[in-house]
């Protein structure tokens, strides 16, 4: 397995002279920080500008209307947590490929959407669904269980991937990618842990600039994912016999 230095080295080495094509590969989720960049500096001009004119005084929220909106808010949440996951899917497999075959030859806006096909649509959805269920489930015990959970199962999409490539999905059912996902990432839990902690600067440096960085940030960060699933389950996946 290689270092973290080692993988970020892989990432960098692939988006050398093809930082054009991985950020328009990227470009929704780059949008997406960038959006959220512009929502927070006019949420903190705001914030600015009330407290001056002392428009917080006095002001009342009833019980009820909290409730609504935190009920919306929550389907909100759900929807687009599924719609980007669907979208960052398809870029983490379109990467993955990029990252196996050093090939630059294939249209990003059709990677980015490659999950919404009949091939990987629905299975997809069920992974996604199935994760969240039992993620939730671990959290009712504490929060640490879930994010423990949530790192066992990270490999989830990358697995059936590979498998389904090989023509042996059929052989699987959806539970199985899971657990397969959760045996890959015994013992390395915390290794994982630790290279999305080395990226704090750099994400730092995107709220810094409002969203701004994102642009180059975003690429580097999901090469490099792409390149620990690479390097981590090798090509045991791709010639998996279920």
């Amino acid at each position: 397995m290689k270092t973290r230095g080692e993988l970020k080295a892989e990432a960098r080495e692939l988006l050398a002279g093809n930082w054009g094509k991985a950020i328009v590969l990227n470009i929704i989720p780059i949008l997406g920080a960038v959006f959220a960049g512009v929502i927070i500096a006019g949420a903190i001009a705001l914030v600015a500008y009330l407290a001056q004119s002392g428009a917080f005084s006095g002001s009342e929220t009833s019980i009820t209307e909290t409730a609504s909106n935190g009920a919306a808010n929550s389907g909100g949440q759900l929807f687009s947590g599924l719609i980007g996951t669907l979208i960052t899917t398809g870029i983490a497999y379109t990467t993955l490929d990029w990252l196996r075959t050093k090939n630059n030859d294939f249209s990003p806006v059709r990677g980015m959407f490659s999950v919404f096909s009949r091939e990987y649509f629905v299975p997809v959805l069920v992974l996604y669904i199935l994760q969240a269920i039992f993620t939730f489930l671990w959290t009712l015990l504490f929060v640490i269980p879930g994010l423990i959970k949530s790192y066992s199962y990270s490999q989830t999409y990358y697995i059936y991937k590979d498998v389904n490539q090989k023509g042996e999905a059929n052989n699987l059912n959806y539970l199985d990618y899971i657990t397969l996902s959760r045996e890959l990432m015994n013992g390395h839990k915390f290794e994982m842990f630790v290279l999305q902690l080395s990226f704090i600067g750099w994400w730092l440096l995107v709220f810094l600039t409002f969203g701004i960085a994102a642009i180059w940030v975003y690429p580097y960060y999901q090469t490099t994912m792409s390149a620990y699933y690479k390097n981590l389950a090798g090509d045991k996946f791709i010639n998996y016999r279920g």
